[in-house]
């Protein structure tokens, strides 16, 4: 009709060719998502995209050219397609400047760590303890045959003095065999009273399934005017039906240890089995759970202290062993390994 322009013609092979290079060009440039957006519009838009331009130009393509003019505009939609897609893959995985904040990310939460079973076991002995009085002692790792061995009446050809049991360092110090210098350290400071629980790492030449050269024991002392084996039993009781079940049961086994007199191991009544007996607990329905007795007099004396007037009861268990317990681990190297699949799995019902 006269009057309205004429249609542009469709551009030829060699000009879609060109467009192809020169978007090669300009994509491969892009500074930010911002540009690549105006980009992707310009060609690829809905309304006035530059690809469906040429694409309704074609019913303008005379008819035998028609062919070879489509397959051109569709190399060309792929070239724009691909380049855009690898732009923006690019633009995304790009680090920002330092200080700058993309608001478009999504937020990262922060991942929830977990407790180790053993701080778990520990945190738990120690909240039972300090609601029965006692506070917890602390000492170091790397002690002296003094606060290891002697002050404990262990004799100078005792086995735990030798080499394959002890862990020995070169200046004659050792790793500690036990938390139990905690207690000789504790009564070389303090008067009676005393009511505590040692808890901490100990070290041992031992490395099977249910021994580690690296484990975690607790141990407690009660030392003051009066005190005798049944105090000793009754804590135990309390202690272990807070710690396992209101059901479980304690018995004391005659047995020797250098600091304690009388001497006694403590079983409790199996907590897999309830006493019915099992292949956890030989079928006996009893478990060893932990040594004690009363402190040697001897041990009170080399400590200042005089045993015509205190007594007191020592006992002490193996951590690593009631997390097995409680948590039903097999092995006790899994305790070590710090694999997440199995540490995640335990949960303190108490304040962390």
């Amino acid at each position: 009709m006269a009057g309205e322009a004429a249609e542009p013609a469709p551009p030829s092979l060699a000009e879609l060719q060109e467009l192809g290079d020169r978007f090669e060009a300009v994509v491969a440039a892009l500074p930010d998502r911002a540009a690549w957006e105006a980009l992707r519009v310009l060609w690829v838009g809905r309304n006035r995209g530059a690809l469906r331009g040429y694409l309704d130009a074609i019913k303008r393509v005379p008819g035998a050219e028609r062919r070879a003019y489509g397959e051109a505009v569709n190399r060309l939609k792929a070239r724009v397609e691909s380049g855009l897609a690898a732009a923006a893959e690019r633009l995304d995985s790009a680090p920002t400047a330092a200080g700058e904040v993309d608001v478009t990310l999504p937020g990262r939460r922060a991942e929830r760590g977990a407790l180790h079973p053993i701080t778990l076991v520990q945190r738990e002995v120690e909240t039972i303890f300090a609601e029965l009085g006692y506070s917890v002692a602390e000492g170091p790792e790397i002690e002296d045959d003094f606060h290891n061995f002697a002050a404990l009446n262990f004799p100078a050809d005792h086995p735990a003095r030798d080499t394959q049991d002890t862990l020995f360092l070169e200046d004659g110090r050792l790793l500690r065999t036990h938390t139990s210098p905690v207690q000789i350290r504790t009564m070389l400071e303090r008067r009676p009273p005393i009511r505590i629980i040692c808890p901490g790492r100990v070290y041992r030449h031992d490395n099977d399934l249910r021994h580690s050269p690296m484990f975690h024991q607790v141990e407690g002392l009660a030392v003051a005017e009066g005190i005798t084996v049944g105090h000793l039993k009754g804590t135990l009781l309390a202690f272990v039906q807070r710690l396992f079940s209101a059901d479980t049961g304690v018995r004391l086994r005659p047995s020797h240890f250098p600091f304690t007199e009388p001497s006694a191991e403590v079983d409790i009544t199996c907590p897999f089995c309830h006493g019915r007996g099992c292949a956890v607990c030989s079928g006996s329905g009893w478990m060893e759970i932990t040594g004690s007795g009363m402190v040697d007099p001897r041990v009170l004396r080399g400590c200042g202290i005089d045993p015509e007037i205190y007594s007191g009861f020592a006992f002490g268990l193996g951590l690593d062993r009631v997390a097995m317990i409680r948590y039903g681990i097999p092995n006790i190297r899994l305790l070590f390994e710090n694999d997440e699949r199995l540490l995640r799995q335990f949960v303190w019902a108490g304040s962390c």
